[in-house]
């Protein structure tokens, strides 16, 4: 009774009735032949000889498997799924990774699909998102082969059932039951060694014998302003977003006027084919050029999926919901922490705004680690530093749930005091302007998302003139000469107590030097660098007592005064003496020149 009724509540009377009733269709007792006997104090038995039948061979085609039919063409896959069929061949257990929405199940489905004729015993599709318990995982399998297990071991049971089997088994969606699904994926391949497992998680199972495949978003384009319709449709993320508008609303053309916004929309949702498919979805409520300008409220305009689509992928923020609660508590603060960093960051970076008094940087890395595991973060190991980033979207959403939890503020100091301290070393160390260039460079968007917090109502304007002070020569070295003017100009009208420091002559020499550059004969520039120089003359600091006198003497050539750029190159070459500084007298030997 429990292997043939696990869950159903029988009467032994009803058994009875079935078992004569099975006597009486066999035949049992007539001619000799005895197929069921009372075993005294057990019950019935089948006691007639048993015996395997000669197998269809191989090459016979067998309809066999549950796997679901794709009723939508795949845009940008073809490539991937050849690759991931072959590998499949090759190598028995393979899990496809990537974050949610970026069509796991459907590049899972296309690939089981190719390989369909390979396997005798057929291809079978177990979906594990409904389950909210790991121990179900292994009667979700039973289930979809068709089989009872013993309630003791069922995973013994399974693996007995599939030992002589060849099949493909899709697991799918394992994030959530991952410690389960590798357990009997395990076992599985173990036991019966010609079944291959294709698994399809957010993260990896990290079982034995498992290779991985992480899916990339679909094909962004360049952001170019000469793009034309056509060329846009060149890519996939532009393909399946004009394939699903047009599905939404007949008619639907991409336009020469459309291309800009379409770029816009794909660039934003980071080619994601789920986020990319509920944007289309709203075509026809918004409009193109409308839908682009809402992004910054994805979450409330991304809200139209299919009915019969899972929960999880019905909204943008239902997509992002699943993966954040699958997370433990550490790696949702960690996660939500770093959502202020627009763009690249680095490991100390992210320590500076994630660690607390429970969280250490070394929690901070395995962190990190896990996260990009799971998809949330992507990892560039391609220089000799290592950068982190979100996907614009679950950046997005990692600032919501860092507004809710009520740290944005202090989040937010915590990055501007990190890049202050970055860029006051940047100042401070000896290194050729392609160095500081190079390493610097890729954090110019989070240096202007600190200098933005720092001077806004809820931000800290002393922090903000320390940040703009430290960044001077680092916007002066890569030549952005208005960022420089601009930041300058917004600290020293907050400068308050640091008038006369040490701070305000770095920002005066830099906006000096700035517009000198930019904007030639502006009397600002000079005003600035006189007042540089006269600070630097009062703290003694020589390295501004040159950059302020050679911006005097610049602003003077540009003004065509020579009288005035002798008396400052003699000034120059009278402090380059009595420092002893040798480049200095070299360039006092060219300006005189």
């Amino acid at each position: 009774m429990a292997r043939a009724w696990p869950d159903t509540v029988v009467e032994e009377n009803a058994l009875r009735v079935h078992v004569a009733a099975l006597r009486k269709a066999l035949g049992d007792g007539q001619a000799g032949r005895c197929y069921i006997a009372n075993i005294p104090s057990r019950g019935c038995s089948f006691i007639a000889p048993v015996t395997r039948e000669q197998r269809q061979p191989p090459d016979v085609a067998v309809v066999s498997g549950n796997l679901p039919a794709l009723l939508t063409r795949i845009v940008g896959r073809d490539d991937t799924i050849a690759a991931l069929a072959a590998q499949l061949a090759r190598r028995r257990f393979l899990t496809i990774v990537g974050p949610g929405g970026i069509g796991k199940t459907t590049v899972a489905v296309a690939v089981a699909e190719t390989l369909s004729g390979s396997f005798y015993d057929g291809v079978w599709f177990v979906g594990l998102a409904s389950l909210r318990d790991t121990d179900l995982v292994t009667s979700a399998l039973s289930t979809v082969l068709g089989i009872s297990l013993p309630s003791a071991h069922p995973v013994s049971g399974l693996t007995a059932w599939l030992r002589e089997k060849q099949a493909l088994i899709v697991l799918d969606s394992c994030e959530h039951v991952i410690g389960a699904a590798a357990a009997i994926a395990e076992a599985i391949l173990k036991a019966a060694v010609r079944v291959s497992i294709l698994a399809t998680s957010r993260e990896p199972l990290r079982a034995e014998g498992e290779w991985l495949h992480r899916l990339p978003s679909l094909e962004l384009p360049p952001r170019s302003d000469h793009l034309t319709p056509k060329g846009a449709l060149e890519y996939s993320a532009v393909q399946l977003f004009n394939k699903r508008a047009l599905a939404i609303m007949d008619g639907f053309a991409l336009g020469d006027d459309d291309v800009a916004p379409v770029l816009e929309i794909c660039h934003r949702l980071d080619g994601v084919p789920l986020a990319l498919e509920l944007a289309a979805a709203r075509v026809d409520v918004f409009g193109v050029k409308g839908l682009a300008a809402r992004l910054d409220d994805r979450f409330a305009v991304l809200t139209s999926g299919r009915r019969t689509a899972l929960p999880r992928h019905e909204t943008l923020r239902a997509a992002m919901d699943w993966s954040y609660e699958l997370l433990p508590e550490n790696e949702q603060i960690i996660l939500r922490r770093v959502a202020v960093f627009q763009g690249d960051f680095t490991i100390d970076a992210a320590a500076a705004v994630a660690t607390n008094d429970r969280i250490d940087a070394a929690d901070v890395f395995e962190g990190l680690a896990n996260l990009a595991a799971k998809s949330l973060v992507s990892t560039d190991v391609s220089s000799e530093v290592t950068y982190h980033r979100l996907l614009d979207t679950t950046r997005a959403y990692g600032l919501e749930r860092l507004s809710e939890s009520g740290e944005f503020d202090a989040v937010r100091r915590c990055q501007a005091e990190h890049f202050c301290d970055l860029f006051r070393k940047a100042e401070a160390a000896v290194q050729s302007a392609g160095e500081r260039r190079r390493e610097y460079t890729r954090q110019i968007d989070n240096l202007r998302t600190a200098l933005n917090w720092a001077f806004s109502d809820a931000g800290d304007v002393s922090l903000g003139v320390a940040l703009a002070a430290g960044a001077t020569d680092f916007w002066l070295t890569v030549s952005l000469l208005k960022e420089c003017c601009d930041w300058g100009n917004k600290a020293l009208a907050h400068l308050g107590t640091a008038e006369g420091t040490r701070d305000e002559m770095i920002l005066q020499c830099g906006v000096g030097q700035a517009l000198t550059r930019s904007r030639g004969t502006q009397l600002d520039a000079r005003g600035a660098l006189a007042r540089a120089l006269m600070l630097a003359e009062a703290l003694a600091d020589f390295t501004y007592q040159f950059r302020a006198i050679q911006g005097l003497w610049l602003f003077a050539l540009r003004v065509v005064d020579f009288r005035e750029c002798l008396a400052l190159a003699r000034k120059y070459e009278l402090l380059a003496e009595s420092t002893g500084h040798l480049a200095a007298t070299a360039t006092a030997d060219w300006m005189f020149g």
